[in-house]
């Protein structure tokens, strides 16, 4: 679960900080309303998400790896119910 936490405050990070890139590069030539915040968003969002595909690859793959081994003990626990009720 630690490393779930970790990886969506970097990503959640990655977002802010893409946001407020664009926002103090653009603040003086865009008139700030509801709609170019939200395309300001829009823009952040992909960037973040490339942002964290080249430098959040070590993060990521931990994460993989504890949902792959997480999945294989709720495997194996399902298998030795099953095989327990086969037996009754």
């Amino acid at each position: 679960m630690k490393v779930f936490v970790l990886y969506t405050l970097a990503r959640l990070g990655l977002f802010c900080v893409a946001y407020g890139l664009i926002w103090l590069i653009f603040f003086q030539w865009i008139e700030w309303d509801a709609l170019s915040a939200f395309y300001t968003a829009i823009i952040a969002l992909v960037l973040s998400a490339i942002a964290s595909f080249l430098l959040l690859g070590g993060l990521r793959d931990a994460l993989a790896f504890q949902v792959q081994e997480r999945a294989g003990r709720a495997r194996t626990a399902y298998e030795a119910r099953r095989s327990a009720e086969d037996d009754d």
